[in-house]
């Protein structure tokens, strides 16, 4: 069986770091997969580049054009909805010719359109859509929030110009969809139960078939090790509590980094000798804006690209905290809690599925910093800590191991074939 893995980027964003784990679970498990891209980042001979030529930036910039100019020219909310108005074409590619299914993940940003989708359609092979996000079960959006208008017919769209029509962009490009995907025998798979109860609901997914199988990890590769080594290594403090904080653009407000701040903050009025206790670890790029922001020491890292040396960092502190506002199935939970590192985030998206409230980490109420103090003190001062530790382990290698996950999407493969 040939599996050809469709993706934007081999290594940058969250779902090119799941569907690259993918392929690679499924090739230990003799699966000759392989990897379709339009970014590629490594010189891996299993991931293959898709040939681009100037039209591939003009098609990037054109699709941001039409956002914009259809958001009365704001650049308000332009980089969270796709249109997919342009595209490649990937079926006449010696890799999609060979290959006996073919395997879409985050194809966006000027690498499918709605027409390349189409024409994949067309060739009749069996198609498996992973979804990382809503965009597949919505008009335009990436997370719709608190929208549920793509239950029946995305219009109107809070994501663009307050003013925006009854038959707005969202409204043209869910009609699209439907035209497209409505007619299809495309079977999706979704991380989390969450987004398989979101994509349940969505008119344009209406009587397909619909899964959730969680993202793979490697946890030969992410693994509890010497605490006291890695923090050595890092020239971190031996002495201090530490927190962990990571965003590829740490900023990012949807990461949710000022109620951490806020949290943190709150354990200081409440407990104040902590101040000196505990430490904050931020990775990312613009983790420096960090340093002043918190009432504990900041030690602050560049965004880290090599898995080997994330592993360490993760091992290096004592709690992981994501208080991202959206989210699926975050990677960064379940390679903490591979290194026996206890969790804390807020109850979004696919996260309450991951942490084990009390069991192996926290969930927090949504937005409320409160809660996320209550949560991180929680983690860091149980007397069971080493408890906590041993259940994130033990989750991890019952639900997210590479061969788990591999087999049921060879289950899901052999369904599909004629």
């Amino acid at each position: 069986m040939r599996i050809l893995i469709v993706n934007t980027s081999e290594r940058i964003g969250g779902a090119a770091i799941a569907a690259n784990r993918l392929m690679k679970a499924l090739r230990k498990c003799g699966v000759k997969a392989k990897m379709l891209v339009f970014d590629k980042q490594t010189t891996a001979n299993e991931v293959i580049a898709f040939p681009k030529s100037w039209k591939h930036s003009w098609n990037f910039f054109w699709e941001r054009f039409v956002i914009f100019f259809h958001n009365h020219l704001s650049r308000s909310h332009v980089f969270e909805v796709d249109i997919a108005n342009v595209g490649v074409d990937i079926t006449t590619h010696p890799a999609f010719l060979a290959a006996d299914v073919i395997h879409l993940h985050w194809v966006n940003q000027g690498f499918l359109s709605l027409k390349s989708l189409q024409k994949i359609i067309a060739t009749g092979k069996p198609i498996v859509w992973t979804m990382h996000d809503m965009w597949p079960c919505t008009g335009i959006c990436h997370h719709s929030e608190a929208c549920d208008l793509f239950h029946t017919h995305c219009h109107s769209c809070p994501l663009l110009y307050k003013g925006a029509a009854a038959h707005d962009l969202s409204y043209q490009v869910f009609k699209k969809k439907l035209e497209i995907i409505g007619k299809s025998t495309i079977s999706f798979v979704t991380c989390s139960h969450w987004l398989e109860q979101q994509a349940q609901q969505s008119k344009l997914l209406e009587g397909k078939q619909i899964t959730a199988i969680a993202n793979p990890i490697d946890v030969k590769l992410y693994h509890p090790m010497d605490r006291w080594k890695v923090r050595e290594k890092y020239r971190l403090p031996q002495e201090k509590k530490l927190i962990l904080f990571t965003s590829l653009k740490v900023t990012d407000k949807r990461k949710g980094i000022q109620y951490l701040i806020e949290a943190c903050q709150r354990i200081v009025d409440l407990h104040p000798s902590l101040a000196k206790e505990y430490g904050v670890v931020v990775i990312g790029e613009e983790s420096e804006w960090a340093e002043q922001q918190f009432p504990f020491p900041v030690y602050a890292i560049r965004y880290c690209k090599e898995e080997k040396e994330l592993v360490k960092l993760y091992n290096a502190v004592d709690v992981f905290v994501t208080p991202s506002l959206q989210e699926n199935l975050p990677n960064t939970i379940m390679e903490a809690m591979a290194c026996g590192i206890p969790c804390v985030g807020f109850n979004v998206g696919g996260i309450s599925e991951m942490i084990d409230h009390k069991e192996n980490g926290y969930v927090a109420t949504l937005q409320s910093s409160n809660d996320l103090a209550k949560g991180i003190h929680w983690v860091l001062t149980n007397d069971h800590y080493k408890e906590l530790s041993a259940n994130a382990v033990e989750k991890t290698h019952l639900h997210y191991n590479q061969a788990h996950i591999a087999k049921k999407y060879m289950e899901l493969y052999t369904q599909m074939m004629p």
